[in-house]
Parts: structure tokens; sequence; C-alpha cells
């Protein structure tokens, strides 16, 4: 498949969809921004969970979809629309905002309707996702870093633990650790999930996409050390 094709020169009524919970509010305006390089944008929703990690309540430009906490509730969600939209609504060009395998077969199917599809998301991003839409583009890296607290150096020594053979630990079996080694509620936390509080420090950890299996893995660069 060609990359980085443009859009038509006519202006397309185009959507852009974005995984919420996949993708930080930080990158909201680069999104728009992206979009409006390959069409007119008369569609910009948001699906997340916006009683969990989400921080996309306060973003303007975008209407939020509240989604619940179900098992893929955002992904099944924006699924549903996009079809909607491609199928009942004039829309003709699609931006699929995510670093989710799971957004693969959405983004076929749409082009399989005549449908033009852009990607954007992180360098996570598995191929076949990448792959399946006409052009994917990276999310920028964030500009300014948090501080490594004494919490994160936890996380870093528990994945060193129990890394398997280089490819990090379950985030579910992190969770437990954390909870029986240190006591840790992330619920407590404002991201209130641990896939929500590794995703906002991408300097310091790299998740998996979504999936029981997701594995995490801690980047030795951000704690300053080569290993």
């Amino acid at each position: 498949m060609l990359h980085d094709q443009p859009l038509k020169p006519d202006r397309p009524a185009l959507a852009v969809l974005v995984d919420g919970d996949n993708v930080a509010a930080d990158h909201a305006e680069q999104v728009l921004a992206f979009a409006a390089k390959h069409g007119r944008v008369t569609v910009a929703r948001v699906y997340a969970n916006t009683q969990g990690f989400s921080n996309w309540q306060d973003t303007v430009g975008y209407r939020l979809l509240h989604t619940g906490t179900g098992k893929n509730a955002a992904d099944i969600l924006l699924t549903i629309d996009a079809m909607e939209l491609a199928l009942t609504s004039g829309i003709s060009a699609f931006i699929l905002a995510s670093s989710d395998s799971d957004f693969t077969h959405l983004a076929l199917r749409l082009r399989e309707l005549g449908h033009q599809v852009q990607g954007i998301g992180e360098a996570k991003a598995p191929p076949g996702f990448r792959a399946a839409c006409a052009g994917f583009a990276l999310l920028d890296a964030p500009t300014c870093e948090m501080e490594v607290t004494g919490f994160d150096q936890q996380i870093r020594s528990m994945i060193a633990m129990h890394s398997q053979q280089g490819r990090g630990m379950r985030i579910t079996d992190l969770s437990v650790k954390m909870r029986t080694s240190h006591g840790a509620q992330i619920s407590s936390r404002p991201e209130k999930t641990w896939r929500g509080y590794l995703s906002k420090r991408p300097h310091l950890f790299q998740l998996d996409p979504k999936g029981p299996e997701a594995m995490v893995r801690f980047l030795p660069k951000g704690f300053g050390t080569l290993a």
C-alpha cells in the first residue's frame, strides 16, 4: 500500500476520531493540525472513559464521548460511529488517532468502501495498523518530561526484577506486585489506572497496545542509565 498520499485537493469532508484512552490530550492540537492538511474537519470526536485517567475533558475543538469502563469500550464505540459516518453522513475521509492494533480492520474496511484513511499515533503503533492506513504520522514526543519520582523508581525495579527476556512484565502483574510489595493503590492517583499512569510517562515506560497480555518496559535513558 502507498503511504503519505495526500487526500483529494477539493478539501473533502473529514472526520477526526480519537481513541482517548490511547492518545493523550496533550496531542489534541497536533491531531487537528494534521487533519487540516488532509481535508475540511467537520467531525472531531474523542472516545474515552472520562471517569478514569482521561485528560480530554477541557480540550477545545472536540466532542468528547464518555465510553464507560467496559473492556475496549472506546474502541467499540469509535468503530460503530466510524461506520455510521462512512455509510450515512457524506464523510469521505477519516483520521484515526490511536496506536492500537484493534483499528487495523476498521481502517481497511473504510478504505474498501472508498474512503481515505490517515492514521496518527505514537512510535509503538504496530506495523499492521500503519499499513492499513493510506498514510501514518507520528505524534511528537512530549517537550517536557516529568521528574522521576521514587514511585517511578519502584516501578522500574519491579519491571527489572520480573522482566521476561527483556520484554518487560505484564501490566496486570505489575499491578499485583506493586500492591503486594509497596501497598501501591493506583486508583488513589489522578490517573486512576496503571495504563493511564504509565502512558503519561513515555520517556520512562513503553507499553504494548491494550490487551490482557500487554507488557510494559522501562526505558533506561529516562532513568539516566544505559541498561
